[in-house]
């Protein structure tokens, strides 16, 4: 069965405007599979966001605003000593979806509506713990926010977020959000970067007819 990769980080403006594009196409295609890769936009950053940063930042929003009329809120950045880290989103990601593969998306989803609608600092294990087990609990596995923080906190975790990073690299995918459908092995590029669901539409029929027999 084909399935769609869809590689991304929960703390990029642009995957957060993709969203509603993303959900409209799984609407239409409602029996195709979707796996989520972490991309780590910043993972593993430790410079501390200075105000010319936090300017261009506001600019990339600011498009992103007007273009889907999402909301964002600059709350989390502004705080003192803000570190644009994207890697414990992406581990959060990762801890739901090692403990229900089907809360990924859910899960990033809340995660963007955590940072950007509700100004929450998601590089803290604290509020992501609360972000995931408000999804899980939700879809039915609930957790105590201790043993997920214990979970994404672990060594295996940690691995397994670095090798969704790795895998992004070997498939030379450095811009967010990418979608990429796979069948049988065959690794096809839907988009780089943000699109319309029509636009994503058009895209997947051309591939399909392209590989259809002549």
């Amino acid at each position: 069965m084909p399935t769609l990769l869809y590689i991304a980080d929960p703390m990029c403006s642009w995957c957060y405007a993709f969203g509603p594009e993303l959900s409209a196409l799984l609407d239409g295609l409602p029996g195709l599979r979707i796996e989520l890769v972490l991309g780590g936009l910043r993972a593993y950053n430790t410079e501390v966001m200075s105000d010319s940063k936090k300017a261009d930042l506001m600019q990339h929003w600011k498009k992103v605003h007007d273009i889907t009329g999402l909301p964002l809120i600059d709350t989390a950045i502004e705080q003192p000593g803000f570190i644009y880290n994207t890697e414990p989103a992406c581990r959060a990601v990762v801890a739901a979806r090692t403990l229900l593969p089907e809360a990924a998306l859910p899960t990033f989803t809340a995660i963007q509506q955590a940072f950007y609608a509700e100004g929450r600092d998601v590089t803290q294990g604290e509020e992501l713990a609360a972000v995931c087990c408000g999804v899980l609990s939700a879809m039915g596995s609930p957790i105590s926010t201790d043993a997920f923080h214990s979970h994404w906190s672990s060594e295996s975790t940690v691995l397994a977020a670095h090798n969704d990073f790795v895998q992004c690299k070997q498939w030379q995918i450095d811009g967010f959000p990418a979608l990429v459908l796979e069948r049988n092995g065959q690794l096809d590029m839907v988009t780089t970067g943000y699109a319309r669901v029509q636009t994503l539409v058009e895209q997947m029929q051309t591939l399909v007819d392209h590989s259809l027999p002549s």
